[in-house]
């Protein structure tokens, strides 16, 4: 009788016979093909944030926002309601005695200008946007936006990160946290602001919140160049580098005696970035080295002294961008002023002369700022996104002839990289009183956004105080039918 074999001497004599190597090639090819795929979409374990690893393949990999402070008029500009020119002085059907945030509303208001259909895909856009109206075949329109608050700075907040209150991560630092830096000589996330000034509730429309220091917006702008990046002539390279050495022991040698202190992370980064900004600032601040074709484009020297500075903010994002930064947010107007709609879109009483004052400055130089950034392939790898706190309301308030605030709808879009253009999702009612139609959230918007940069906004998390915090909340669903 045979003596019976080992299992290990079975398994062996299975390797080495020619249908068990054929068995575990197909075996093995097969795991090679799923260790590819896993490799494609990183596990929730493996993602280290700010090491410029998507979750899965990005379309874009950068975001400039354009922000418009006041509650631009959504029926105004992009949303055609022709049922407001056709009963313009009319009450508005169901809220005649409508009461909004400043006291009683009149009658329905028409637009003071005619709307006409634009580009390939027809979209109806305000006259008085002319040169805005040439991209509508690359724009995504969202009709059906809603906020959570109808006063200025907190829906400004709510825009900008997804919380009314200050205190949380703008959209830029969760950005700036979940994919670090594509250029180390400037920061990963700045904000431009008007001339003008700060949009409402100011610096906490880029803060950091809970999020390590190092990742708020940096403020920059073409009217405020960064200061004391010059050495002093009394001060020599040597002298200089020797310094800087020195300081840097005496920073580290701290740092390791306080490892949890975010701040002074931040700190230190901050000294070093300058350092590094010292060279790479008045390069890119240099808006002279443009040629003068491309300042006639923008309007950088339009006689209109407002539009022509914010001419030159959308030529230093441009600047910004293509040299790597991450994520720019570029404002056209600033906090509310004595007089409505004199510094922004807050267009209570006089809304025509307040818009005939705001639209030509937002209008060209935005529309070249777009040009621009698709002739030379940024748009490629750019996502476009223009906001607004919230939209106005269809009446004008009693006894003027602007209209108030009105957070129950109103129109953002995207533009660039992963994205539909010439497309239109959501709608509010024919009066564009209120979001009827996939009604839209703050959260499905840059839930939307990070998805286009290859980020899970479920997965874009920090621990703080007891809770999983993310830019999304604990809502927010991609808006699949606005991707390309």
């Amino acid at each position: 009788m045979a003596e019976k074999s080992s299992p290990a001497a079975r398994c062996m004599a299975r390797v080495l016979s020619r249908r068990g190597f054929l068995d575990d090639m197909f075996t093995g090819l097969m795991g090679i093909g799923l260790l590819d795929l896993l490799a494609r979409d990183v596990p929730a374990a493996q993602w280290v944030p700010g090491q410029g690893m998507p979750h899965f393949p990005a379309k874009a990999k950068r975001v400039l926002q354009i922000f418009c402070p006041g509650a631009a008029s959504h029926m105004d500009l992009w949303d055609y309601k022709p049922e407001l020119f056709r009963r313009d002085g009319q009450p508005l059907p169901g809220e005649e005695n409508l009461i909004s945030f400043q006291g009683k509303n009149g009658p329905l208001m028409a637009p003071p200008w005619p709307f006409k259909p634009a580009g390939e895909c027809g979209k109806y856009i305000s006259t008085m946007l002319p040169h805005l109206a040439k991209h509508v075949d690359d724009i995504a329109f969202i009709h059906s936006m809603t906020s959570k608050s109808n006063t200025h700075g907190p829906a400004c907040v709510f825009m900008n990160t997804g919380q009314t209150a200050e205190g949380f991560p703008s959209a830029g630092a969760w950005v700036s946290y979940a994919l670090g830096s594509e250029n180390r000589n400037l920061p990963t996330y700045v904000a431009i602001p008007d001339i003008r000034g700060e949009p409402p509730n100011g610096k906490a429309n880029w803060s950091a919140g809970f999020l390590p220091a190092r990742h708020q917006g940096i403020v920059m702008a073409a009217h405020r160049p960064v200061r004391n990046l010059a050495t002093p002539e009394s001060i020599s390279i040597e002298e200089e580098l020797a310094t800087r050495r020195f300081l840097n022991f005496l920073n580290r040698k701290h740092l390791e005696q306080r490892p949890g202190n975010s701040e002074l992370q931040a700190r230190v980064a901050a000294y070093e970035l300058a350092a590094r900004m010292q060279l790479s600032a008045p390069e890119v601040a240099n808006l002279a080295a443009e040629p003068a074709s491309v300042h006639k484009l923008y309007g950088t020297e339009d006689p209109n002294r407002l539009k022509a500075a914010y001419a030159r903010n959308c030529l230093l994002a441009r600047r910004l961008l293509e040299r790597g930064v991450r994520y720019v947010t570029l404002y056209c107007a600033s906090r509310a002023s004595g007089v409505d709609g004199l510094l922004n879109w807050d267009a209570h009483k006089t809304l025509k002369a307040d818009y005939q004052r705001h639209c030509p400055i937002l209008d060209q130089p935005t529309a070249a700022l777009l040009t621009d950034l698709k002739q030379r392939g940024l748009l490629d790898e750019t996502v476009v996104i223009w906001t607004t706190e919230f939209g106005r309301m269809p009446t004008r308030q009693e006894g003027t002839r602007g209209r108030d605030h009105n957070p129950d709808g109103f129109t953002c879009w995207m533009m660039g990289a992963g994205v539909k253009g010439g497309t239109s999702y959501g709608a509010t009612d024919p009066f564009g009183r209120r979001a009827v139609e996939n009604v839209t959230t703050v959260w499905d918007f840059y839930a939307t956004v990070l998805h286009l940069l290859g980020l899970d906004h479920t997965r874009v998390t920090y621990y703080y105080n007891g809770l999983d915090r993310r830019l999304t909340d604990v809502a927010g669903h991609v808006i699949h039918d606005i991707l390309a």
